[in-house]
């Protein structure tokens, strides 16, 4: 059963006895203590930067090439990349207007890296220029998400990166996380992946966090090589020497 599922039945239930409290039937001991469901926290999961290759070097097809490149390049989530209607493209500003965000009805711009530019273009040469849709299944207006979703395995296939378990909202998290990995402020990144709370976004920096990792790295390779206690007497005379300095600027 889904967190939110038990979380509704519990509410259900605190507010079940609140009214027989309220009736006298049952004492007030009874919710002196609530139960609190934390929901997990999972970490965003992204390609990896050799399966991205992998999968771009497969795709030939100009609709399906623009699609996948415009995904992974902008940070768009599928239902927002699939209700892009012609007129949101800016080609010469290298944007598409997001005027309401499929999650929380945020409008915001998301911007065309060049290859996401060339994957564009060829698709634009080739595409009817009736449909009102900047993706549209064949013989129909538009593009369901089943036939997006159809489209991104076929191509996973092709690469043989079907055992990966990448889905189409994976391209999402790698665009986050290839930005943070090149340096973009977290909150430069915010406004681009539509999020409301930094705290959200903030998830991505655990997942890309290179400073982390190579303080990690640093300290384990001198803890192997038995060199602790050599930083730890260092550490020592660092805290003494600040510990000084303290001390002779209370006396001026």
């Amino acid at each position: 059963m889904m967190l939110s599922t038990v979380r509704t039945k519990l509410h259900c239930v605190n507010a079940f006895l609140g009214y027989a409290m309220d009736a006298g039937v049952v004492s007030a001991d009874v919710l002196a203590r609530r139960i609190r469901l934390r929901k997990p926290e999972t970490l965003p999961r992204a390609m990896d930067p050799d399966d991205v290759k992998q999968l771009l070097s497969v795709i030939d097809n100009p609709k399906d090439r623009a699609m996948i490149m415009v995904l992974l390049r902008t940070g768009m989530r599928i239902g927002e990349l699939l209700n892009t209607k012609i007129q949101d493209l800016h080609l010469r500003d290298r944007k598409i207007d997001i005027y309401e965000g499929e999650k929380n009805r945020l409008g915001r711009v998301v911007y065309l890296s060049d290859d996401a530019m060339s994957a564009l273009k060829a698709w634009l040469k080739m595409r009817d220029h009736q449909k009102v849709f900047l993706f549209y299944a064949q013989g129909r207006k538009s593009m369901s998400y089943s036939t997006a979703y159809l489209i991104f395995e076929r191509c996973l296939t092709k690469a043989g990166l079907t055992h990966k378990g990448y889905s189409l909202h994976a391209l999402r998290h790698t665009f986050a996380s290839e930005l943070l990995n090149a340096g973009m402020r977290i909150e430069c990144l915010q406004p681009l992946m539509g999020h409301s709370s930094l705290d959200v976004t903030r998830r991505y920096a655990r997942l890309t966090d290179k400073t982390r990792e190579e303080e990690y790295f640093r300290a384990m390779t001198i803890i192997e090589r038995g060199e602790k206690d050599v930083h730890h007497r260092c550490d020592h005379q660092v805290q003494a020497l600040l510990e000084e300095k303290e001390r002779l600027t209370e006396y001026r």
